[in-house]
């Protein structure tokens, strides 16, 4: 399987076909999915006749750059005109939006080939993939094993290279909670700098857009095509767009310096993920300038989250009870037991520490971290025990959570396994907008590496 970067410039150069790669692709999925069951709809004919335009337009020297004819696929929350969207529910079996989300918008633009809409834990509602109208996904490592989430299915899907790429939203850690799980990189921008329009929303304060992909280079190349200001998103940031191809592949690490907090993001960890963290810290010593112990206080309470995915689905909820899954219809309602007062000062509080956190960057350049304490629970254990299905989602998602509070970019990239042959991932975060500098570190600790050479048997 070629990464993006690979496979682009054999198409610029016509050695590949993007109608090759999109055939690839989708006999992969047809052959893999029924195990993983990342796909809820492929659209196999529409993907060969955007591959079939790709080719004819490079073909007469048209080549609109490196996602021009790559095969790409979306989580199943992100709209898609003429193709259904359903967000992993019954509520929303057979919804075919007219438009296009913007993130699609401008894959399109690039000239990506859009092979399907991938499986999600119900409305993104969770970090195990496990709930969802359409089955659970299976971890492509150990298919007895969940795939993490939301973004379980796109995650899952690119791990094996049913598509190059995928798009997932992250709201408490779901692009790389799941990229972790699947061995895979997941980049979470920094807020507001991928629109979220056209996306179901989980939290409008704490919803991100992001990219899942097999290498750090193929993320920035995903990042520079979907990112930038969309004037019809509330949330989103008018904010320059750089070259962040250039700026992974190009610049020394060896100025940066590293701020590790083990006061709340190393506590408790399993010992595996602990050991593979710290081989993760000497590596990442010799690439760096500085490594230094920093303490970072992290707010836990989920007010915010909980009060604005009820009033999202409030009306919905009030209609059609039954077509929600039971646990996603728990935790929806949750939601409505938030009084408003305590929402205003909820979101009076986010704005607080998304301007206080950036004082932690004044000695330090990035942080680094497990991406999460625990490996992929076994799916058996949650399915004959569902009352432990939400403390092993909390605990999935702690190190990645506080994060989508800070809205500051962060990405995980593969570093070990267990030794039952599960992924480790490690999460590295930097300040607001600067993605690049977590570009470039994530890609020099991947190619002093060899963790991202490891592909699941299949």
């Amino acid at each position: 399987m070629h990464t993006i970067l690979e496979a682009s410039e054999q198409i610029r150069r016509r050695a590949i076909s993007p109608v090759e790669l999109t055939r690839d692709c989708l006999a992969r999925i047809e052959k893999l999915n029924p195990a993983l069951n990342a796909f809820i709809t492929v659209t196999a004919e529409q993907a060969l006749s955007a591959a079939r335009i790709a080719e004819e337009e490079i073909q007469h020297s048209d080549w609109r750059g490196r996602l021009h004819g790559i095969p790409i696929g979306l989580k199943d929350l992100i709209d898609t005109a003429g193709v259904r969207t359903t967000a992993g529910s019954a509520v929303f079996e057979d919804r075919v939006p007219s438009e296009d989300a913007e993130v699609v918008r401008r894959l399109k633009a690039a000239g990506a080939i859009l092979i399907g809409k991938q499986n999600l834990h119900e409305f993104a509602y969770g970090g195990s993939s496990v709930v969802s109208h359409f089955g659970e996904i299976h971890n492509p490592w150990d298919t007895a094993c969940v795939a993490g989430g939301s973004s379980g299915g796109s995650a899952a899907a690119v791990a094996c290279g049913l598509g190059f790429a995928a798009i997932g939203t992250d709201t408490a850690g779901s692009i790389r909670l799941p990229a972790s799980c699947c061995g895979v990189v997941g980049l979470k921008p920094t807020y507001g700098r991928v629109s979220a329009r056209g996306v179901f929303p989980l939290s409008w304060s704490l919803d991100h857009v992001g990219p899942i992909t097999t290498s750090v280079a193929d993320a920035a190349i995903v990042l520079q095509a979907i990112a930038g200001y969309d004037p019809q998103d509330t949330c989103a940031a008018d904010r320059p767009v750089q070259d962040w191809l250039a700026t992974t592949l190009g610049p020394n690490t060896r100025s940066l310096r590293l701020g590790v907090a083990r006061n709340y993001f190393f506590a408790d960890l399993d010992p595996e993920i602990a050991a593979a963290a710290e081989q993760a810290l000497g590596v990442l010593a010799n690439l760096t300038s500085d490594l230094r112990q920093v303490a970072i206080p992290v707010d836990v309470d989920r007010t915010l989250q909980s009060a604005e995915s009820f009033a999202y689905h409030a009306d919905s909820v009030a209609r059609n009870p039954g077509l929600y899954e039971p646990e996603t219809l728990r935790r929806i309602r949750s939601g409505g037991e938030v009084k408003a007062a305590d929402y205003i000062h909820a979101r009076r509080k986010l704005d607080e520490t998304r301007r206080t956190i950036q004082k932690v960057f004044a000695d330090v350049d990035l942080l680094v971290m497990p991406t999460t304490p625990i490996p992929p629970p076994e799916l058996a254990e949650i399915k004959e025990n569902p009352e432990l299905l939400r403390p092993r989602e909390i605990l999935m998602l702690r190190n990645t959570r506080p994060v989508n509070v800070w809205g500051l970019p962060a990405i995980s990239v593969p570093c070990g396994f267990t030794s039952a042959g599960l992924p480790i991932g490690l999460q590295i975060v930097g300040p607001p907008w600067r993605e690049d500098l977590v570009l470039q570190l994530a890609h020099a600790y991947e190619q002093a590496t060899e963790w991202h050479e490891s592909t699941p048997k299949n």
